[in-house]
Formats: structure tokens, sequence, C-alpha cells
């Protein structure tokens, strides 16, 4: 975004502002005009003494504003009460960059992350409103519901959370469900109750090749089941045991998946917990919904990855051909048809999601190999290939339309989570 369009936000800084007190017979308004008041003509700013810090509530954005020298020991003695990360404001004048400096490394050594506003106006301007977008993203993360509906595929070794560890971390909730659940609804809902639904996503389609109308009934009866789940569980996310679905109620659940999608409710499949945080994550930031893909084919000598699965959202899509499931021939899946352009590839890993893997490309074509997903997309990427043979984070990768490498970088790094290469 650029510094001009930014006149078009509308925001709240709470400046906690803290000044010594030889130092107050001047306000620190008249002191500090020309840095307030560029400020003002893109935020609303409210004032407030650092004395009074305790009185925000968490889903205040705030900013230590270093009005002068000497408040170091004013600043830390409200240790619990600073933001994280803490973002200090500081022009320079009445000592304020030297105290901020002094703020910054004590906060360092104390494990608070931070960071120092100073220098050309229209610079502080813009970070302010990247600053702003990571918090209102972790403010979005926090009391996220996401479901385990079943267990995680077996195959995913690598792809553990530790749910107290994550829910300290991200303020999210791992929800165990039982598959038993969400069978109970799809036993009760009836072939015309979700006939209209079928035949609207039916006559949408590019194509419909390998399915059934009885599977396309089946596939929607899931996807009314989770969806009734979801609102029984107020779930903001899901992750569903595709494969057990499959050998208990002989259907699918990628067109479920994919409907959620559409509908607003990040689901995932394979019981993967890194996957669909990484697509809350990403969604949170980005606004954007990702498509969850196995890399299938990883070429060295071009730069390239081919990712690939059997559902995605299908307003992701230019067009989408309804198949069957890939491994099983059964069910439904969605072959959707993406636009070529910027793509970013993003994936969270470890145990408490503390480590993250993050690259742009560009999606050159819808590849349509006969022993892979339904969905195919061929990526050259910007970085080297290198990272899915040496160090991957596990199997799955999230692909976000658009590059949004900044913006996402900048949230992760502002977590202290590692980046992976």
């Amino acid at each position: 975004m650029s510094y001009q369009n930014l006149k078009y936000i509308t925001m709240t800084i709470h400046l906690i502002t803290f000044a010594a007190p030889l130092q107050k017979q001047s306000s620190p308004r008249n002191t500090h005009e020309a840095i307030l008041s560029e400020i003002e003509k893109y935020y609303t700013i409210k004032f407030v003494d650092g004395q009074d810090i305790n009185k925000l509530s968490d889903d205040d954005f705030k900013i230590l504003f270093i009005a002068t020298g000497g408040v170091e020991r004013m600043v830390i003695q409200h240790f619990e009460q600073l933001p994280r990360p803490a973002i200090l404001l500081a022009d320079g004048m009445q000592n304020s960059l030297a105290s901020a400096l002094e703020i910054s490394a004590w906060l360092r050594t104390h494990g608070i992350k931070s960071e120092i506003l100073h220098g050309e106006l229209p610079a502080i301007i813009l970070r302010i409103h990247a600053l702003y977008n990571n918090f209102r993203a972790q403010r979005a993360l926090n009391g996220k519901r996401i479901g385990v509906i079943g267990t995680p595929s077996p195959w995913l070794i690598a792809s553990n959370v530790d749910y107290l560890l994550s829910k300290r971390r991200w303020g999210i909730e791992y929800v165990d469900i039982p598959l038993d659940n969400v069978y109970d609804h799809f036993r009760k809902i009836t072939d015309e109750e979700v006939g209209a639904s079928c035949a609207a996503v039916a006559s949408q389609a590019l194509a419909c090749r390998e399915g059934t109308p009885e599977d396309i009934i089946k596939a929607m009866r899931l996807y009314r089941a989770l969806r009734q789940v979801c609102k029984e569980e107020k779930l903001d996310a899901l992750t569903l045991s595709c494969f057990k679905v499959l050998e208990q109620i002989d259907t699918t659940g990628y067109l479920a998946l994919s409907l959620l999608n559409d509908e607003g409710i990040v689901a995932g499949c394979e019981g993967d917990l890194q996957s669909v945080f990484t697509l809350l994550a990403a969604k949170a930031i980005t606004g954007k919904d990702g498509f969850m893909g196995n890399p299938s084919m990883v070429t060295a000598r071009t730069n390239e990855i081919v990712l690939s699965h059997c559902t995605i959202g299908l307003k992701q899509t230019d067009r989408y051909i309804l198949r069957s499931h890939y491994e099983s021939e059964k069910g439904i899946a969605i072959q959707g048809l993406l636009p070529t352009g910027d793509v970013t590839i993003v994936k969270c890993g470890g145990e408490c999601l503390d480590e993250y893997y993050l690259s742009t490309g560009t999606l050159t074509e819808n590849t349509n190999y006969i022993n892979m997903c339904r969905t195919q997309v061929r990526v050259r990427m910007d970085t080297p290939v290198d990272y899915f043979l040496k160090n991957p984070l596990g199997n799955h990768h999230i692909l976000i339309q658009g590059n949004h490498a900044n913006a996402l970088n900048d949230f992760f790094q502002s977590n202290c989570c590692k980046r992976m290469e």
C-alpha cells in the first residue's frame, strides 16, 4: 500500500505517553508537533498517560510514545502491561531516542521483542500501518476454535501440534471432535434436502467426470453435516480425517471442505494440524483463502514444483471439474483450474507453530497428470527448491494467490518465529 492511500484507513492508536517530570513544563504535544500532526493525518490518536496503561484492553492498538529521556524506569515498572511486541515511538527530541534505545535493549534481554519507530515521517507512517496489520491478525487469531474431526492421518508423522503451547503462543484452541458426531447428522439428512444444492454445484462445473449423481448427493449430505457440527461447536476452522470418512460412510469430504472454505470456515484435510493453522493464519494476515497441496514434483533444473490435492475452494478457481477421489476413485473431488500469475507458498511448522517456510513464485500452468491428485498447479519458485528436498517442514504447503511475502514474513518475525530456508 502506498503512503498516499493510507488516508483511507480508519484506525485508532492508543499513544501511551512517557515523559520525565522535569520536562513537563512543555507538553509532549507542543514539543513533538511535527511527528504527531503527521500521524494524525492518517490515524486517530488517543493520548494515554503511562500510569494508565492498565486501563487499556488487549484489543487496543498501543504504541509507547517516548517523549523525553529519563523515562526508562517508568516504562519497565509496567512490564506486565506492556504490549507484545512493544512498539516505541521516538522522534529524537528531548533525548527521546536515547531513552528508547535503552528501553529496547532492556526489553530484549527480558524476552520482549521491540521496535523503535524513528526517522523519516513517510516511512514511520507506513511502518505503523504494517504493525497495525500484524496486531489485527494476532487479535483475529486469538480465541479461534479449530475442530480436529477424527484423528490426524497416520502418515503425518512430522505434523504434530502441542495444543497447550499453541494456545499460549497464538491464543487458538484445538478441539477434538469424534467422527460419530458428523455421522449422526449425516444419517439424518435426506437426499431431497440437498438436491437443489447438488444441481447448483454440478451446473456451474466445467464438466462432471467420474462421479455419479449419487456420489454428489452423499458428498453434499456430508457438507451439511459438517456445517452443522461447526455451528454446534462454534468452530472457526476444521481439519477432517478424510480417509476415515471414506472408509466408514463411503464418501469423500473434498466437496464439503471446498464449500466450507467458500463460506469462510477454514477447512483442511487429513487431520493436518499444522496446515489448518497455516490456512487460518494466512487468511488473518492476507484476507485470502489458501490451497493446501502436496508437493508432488520438485524439479531443481527449472526451480519448479507441482502442488496437487483433491480439493480447493471453488471461489479460488477460474473453473472447476467434478472428479472422483484420486487414490480410491470414489466419491467427489475437485479439479480446480487456477489463474496463472504471482503466488505465495507458506507453511507453519513445529509443535508450538513457531517455524515457517515462505516463498513467492509464479503459477505457470494447471497440469493434468493422471498419477496425481486432481487439482494440480506448476509453480516456478523465486527461492531455491532445495528447501523441499533438504529441509522441509513436512508434506503439505499452502498456496495463496498474489504476492504476500512481506506481510507474512513481518507477521511471523514479529511473533519470534524461525524462518526455514
